[in-house]
């Protein structure tokens, strides 16, 4: 059976979509070879947008579980060619300060465990172009995220009236654990601005698969070391705060594609 064709998706949390107000929303399922994704589906704008919660119903599943492999193929599958993400992040910088909205430009990453590529030398598709990429390929992340886009977001940003960060370097950790301090003093001298543990492989599987994606991150704390403790509490309600705005941001950027 052909699968719906969709343009436009969105990475968030759980239940994320559900302040788009989309219309004609159903539930789709994607069957990869890494695993079967569940895609909601809907329009926003007359345009078709596909929305993932990347830890699974109910925030079920740690960073370093995440299927992100699965995940970005089911969204190559269904057609989509721009991918906005939404990610919290810890802040290194004190002028970046909670409830700051950033769209990073560059990513270190310091994951451990996770599985980093489609082409491990055994992997084949078809793109978009006719072309065939498989075996061992070595793609360019000069620019790991997706310089179109982040320019949409910023654009879509100004025309509502929020302000956003335009740049920033995010590094990735393996989690679930936060960082140290020490940790986060290393981080802070090789270049860091954010700390997160959501945005590796997710970036870079994108990029060999050449979709065009970007990132909305929110400051939801300091890093270790800049306050005294952080938690999981305290991550989940900066977020809340922040989800209403990010979604109107997100809705005029589909708008203005």
């Amino acid at each position: 059976m052909e699968i719906e064709k969709v343009n436009i998706g969105v990475i968030g949390g759980s239940g994320f979509y559900e302040l788009f107000n989309l219309k004609n929303k159903r539930t789709k399922k994607i069957i990869t070879r890494f695993g079967d994704v569940e895609l909601e589906v809907g329009e926003i704008a007359n345009k078709k947008v596909a929305f993932l919660a990347r830890h699974g119903k109910g925030h079920a599943l740690p960073p370093h579980k995440i299927n992100y492999l699965a995940n970005a193929l089911a969204m190559y599958e269904i057609g989509v060619n721009y991918v906005i993400a939404t990610n919290a992040v810890g802040s290194m910088r004190e002028d970046l300060r909670p409830g700051t909205l950033v769209v990073p430009n560059q990513i270190i990453d310091f994951t451990k465990t996770r599985q980093y590529t489609f082409f491990d030398g055994t992997f084949s598709i078809k793109m978009r172009d006719g072309t065939v990429k498989k075996g061992v390929v070595h793609t360019d992340v000069t620019e790991p995220y997706c310089r179109e886009l982040r320019n949409k977001i910023i654009e879509a940003a100004s025309k509502i009236g929020f302000k956003v960060i335009p740049e920033g370097v995010y590094v990735c950790t393996e989690g679930p654990r936060f960082e140290t301090p020490a940790e986060i003093k290393f981080f802070k001298i090789i270049g860091g601005d954010l700390v997160g543990m959501t945005a590796s492989p997710e970036v870079f599987l994108f990029k060999e698969l050449e979709i065009c994606y970007a990132s909305i991150c929110v400051v939801t704390n300091y890093a270790a070391g800049i306050q005294k403790r952080i938690t999981h509490e305290e991550v989940i309600e900066i977020f809340n705060k922040k989800k209403t705005e990010i979604a109107k941001i997100i809705v005029k950027t589909i708008e203005i594609l």
